[in-house]
This record gives structure tokens, sequence and C-alpha cells, in this order.
């Protein structure tokens, strides 16, 4: 186990430190823009993390916002800076396929709310990325656009739905990038891919042009290099917005980078091992060395029913998502893939009042870990219960789909890589609308790593 992130993710720089160069006019919009596109023709052949490459687009975006910067308008930030969203995200002008065949002449004429926001921040939009099938699968198997080959090794799976982001972004295409997390989907992929994601508390970004998945589980975030970035665009992303209503009016996230976390209390999950490999402890135990290092105190918390969070988020999971696609498995069922269409069809046999009893359940559970977080500030898990699968394999959702479940902030920070070289991660879970103690936590664990 070699302890910290994978070296290789960094190797074009981090969007904090980009964004510092273009504000000091040392790199050009255009230069950067054309750099990354150089790299996508070059690399994502065999990448496969792009559905649509926006060139014309991007180039045009980017000698505008150089000439924005150039006129003293600089924006903040995001200006200039290359990004791409996933293949859910609606953005005027372009194919918007949801990772289908069913979609996959589905002509977008308006930007959703993500896209609006990236653009208004004056980010340059590369391209749309790979995802497995309606984002219903956590690998990026995908039985029309193919699987998603992970940097660290080809031969092994990005996870997924988040698939092409998380490979985009981990080989240096792009500077950070959108996905969107039902059950895992950001998570996963920034985990198997040596990356921070972050999932966001349930309302604080709007979901306004986003395919649904899972009307009350999908969540958007952001999926960057360093937690640093990933702060930059959940700022970018964050406000209220009338379009979504599951959108809420709360205070925006403000980091104190320089505040220490001494005296944070952390809940661990006892008994891991009976869910993960050792390879993943040991990796999680990286992780949570740093943080005590760093003045935090752990605290054991015994939870053996942990599996079942996961088995009640897929319940409700599949009752949501066939109830939004119910009118396509009517009349096109053979233009899906098998495995969504199997997941799909599989929760018709729930009973007709399964919906009403998951939801009680759910109260039940928010209330339990209300009472959790009045003795613990964060709580944590491996993300991943092993490393990376075979190319096209699916990954198990064993720590990351009861946060969805719960709608509580949730993010992934590398903390290892195997012997062979597959990066994995350590999940930070705070309370409802406190992902800055969320990043703040991951950070201590980042630069501790860095340091070391």
């Amino acid at each position: 186990m070699t302890p910290g992130g994978p070296g290789w993710s960094k190797k074009y720089g981090t969007l904090d430190e980009i964004s510092a160069k273009i504000a000091g006019k040392e790199v050009s919009p255009v230069e950067l823009t054309t750099e990354a596109l150089d790299r996508i023709a070059q690399q994502d052949g065999d990448l496969n993390s792009f559905q649509l490459v926006l060139a014309d687009r991007a180039l045009a975006a980017a000698r505008q916002a150089e000439q924005e910067i150039l006129s003293g308008n600089y924006r903040g930030p995001l200006h200039g800076v290359p990004v791409a969203v996933k293949d859910l995200m609606a953005m005027k002008g372009t194919i918007t396929t949801a990772g289908s065949k069913i979609f996959a002449n589905n002509l977008t004429d308006y930007d959703g709310t993500g896209v609006i926001r990236l653009q208004e921040a004056g980010a340059i939009i590369v391209g749309k990325t790979r995802m497995s099938e309606f984002a219903y699968s956590p690998g990026s198997n995908n039985a029309h656009y193919g699987p998603t080959r992970n940097p660290a090794n080809p031969e092994f799976d990005t996870g997924g739905s988040s698939s092409g982001s998380g490979a985009a972004v981990a080989a240096g295409l792009v500077y950070g990038a959108l996905g969107t997390d039902t059950g895992g989907s950001i998570r996963i992929p920034s985990a198997l891919c040596g990356l921070v994601g972050l999932k966001p508390t349930f309302g604080r970004l709007s979901l306004y042009g986003a395919t649904t998945l899972s009307w009350s589980l999908d969540h958007l975030g952001p999926m960057t290099r360093t937690v640093q970035d990933n702060a930059l665009l959940l700022s970018a992303l964050e406000g209220y917005d009338p379009r979504d209503i599951r959108s809420r009016p709360v205070a925006p996230v403000k980091v104190d980078w320089q505040r220490d976390i001494n005296g944070l209390r952390v809940g661990v999950l006892s008994n891991p091992e009976f869910l993960a490999t050792p390879e993943a402890i040991e990796a999680w135990h990286i992780g949570l060395a740093e943080l005590q290092k760093a003045g935090a105190e752990l605290f054991e918390v015994p939870m053996a029913d942990f599996d079942i969070l996961r088995s009640l988020n897929g319940a409700l999971l599949g009752l949501e998502a066939s109830a939004f696609h119910q009118p396509y498995l009517s009349s096109r069922m053979d233009e899906y893939g098998e495995f969504p269409r199997q997941r799909l069809l599989a929760a018709y046999a729930y009973a007709p009042n399964a919906f009403v009893l998951v939801e009680q359940v759910r109260q039940a559970i928010r209330q339990r870990f209300v009472g959790l977080f009045q003795q613990i500030d964060l709580f944590s898990t491996p993300t991943m219960p092993a490393k990376a699968p075979p190319l096209g394999t699916p990954a198990p959702v064993t720590f990351t789909g009861p946060f969805n479940f719960l709608g509580w902030p949730a993010a992934t920070v590398p903390v290892g890589c195997t012997a062979d070289g597959l990066p994995l991660g350590l999940q930070l879970v705070g309370r409802a609308w406190d992902e800055a103690t969320v990043l703040r936590a991951a950070y201590a664990i980042e630069t501790g790593l860095e340091t070391n």
C-alpha cells in the first residue's frame, strides 16, 4: 500500500494553480483550451471518457474569456478553465443522451442550471462525458457506447455512473467535471480514479436540466484533483434555484482553510473488515491516522445494519427510477441495455405500498443519524470495499448508497494506492448543510499525506 493520492492525477496541475496563472495573465484561456482539446484527441480514443467534444464552442468561449480578462473583467477562479459535464446535463444545442440509445437524438434546446452556472463563472466546457446508461450502474459498463478505462490502469474500470468525468479529470484532460450521485456515482469513480468527489446535501445544488434517475436520491456535485479545487467548483454551482423544487435557499459553503481540526469528533465504522478487503481497510486507516495527527478524535460507531441502509437506498432508487422510465419501458424496452433493463423491471416486483414503507423507514433513519451526530461531527468509512474491478464490471455501493438515502453531504478523498497502482479513498460524511467541515477534514488528510 502506497499512502497518498496518485501523483499522475496532478500531472497537469490543479484548478487552483491554473486559475492563479490565468488571473496573473501567465497563461491564456485559449492556450489552455487548445491544450485540453489536444490531450482529448490524443488520449480519449483509448480512455473513452467523452461522449461529445465541443471543440469549436469551447475555443470560442476561451477567446471570449481571454478578451474579458485582458479587459479587466475577471469573473473569478473558474474563468478560462477547461472543464466537462456529465452527458445527462442539458446543454443548449447539444445531444443529451444520458448514456442511452433511447435519447441518442435528444437535441436539447436549453441549458441546465449546472451548465448555466459554470458558464456564468467563465468556465470553458470542452465536452460532455461518458456515463453508464441512464446513470443506473456503479460501473462504466454501457451496452451502447462501451466502457471507460481507468487512467491508473486501462485494464480496470473507473466505476460509475460518472465514469467519463472521473477518467477525464484524473487523466488531466480537464481541471474539473460535473457528476451526479444517486448511490455513489460521484464518489465511486472519484475514489477509483484517485480524485476528490463531493455529494453535497440534497437540495444544495439544483438538478434542473439533469436527466432523472431517482427524484429524491439524485445529487449533482463536483469531481476534482484536490479538495480546494472541489470547493471552487462547488462555490460556482451552489445557490437557490426556483426551477427545481428540491432546491433550498441555504447559506453558501465557506471553508476556513487555515482553521485546524483539533478536537473534531469523527465516528468511524466499527468492524468494516466484514465489508471490505484488507487493502481498502489499510488505506482507510492511513487517512484516519492523518486526521488524528491533525488533532481529530476518533470514536468507533457500531452499525450492524449498515448493509441494510444500502439495500433500502437500492429499493427506493428502483421504485423511483421505474416510475420515471415506465413510458419508455412500455414502448422501447428493447432499446435498453440488459443491465439497466433488468434492474428497472425488477423494481416492479415491489409491493404496491413499498414506497410509503421505505419513506417511513427513511425518516426514522434520519432521526437516528441526527442523534448520532449530537455525539460526533463527522462519520467515516472506506469509500470503496475494494480496488477498481476489471474493465466493464460494476463496482459495489456498500459504503456510498446509504448516504444518498440519508441526503447528507459525503465526500471521498484519496488516501493510497494498491501495490499495482490502483487508488483507494476515504469517505467523510457530515451533518446536513455542513459541507465545510467535510471539506476541511478532507483537506487535513490531503495536506497531511502530501507533507509525509
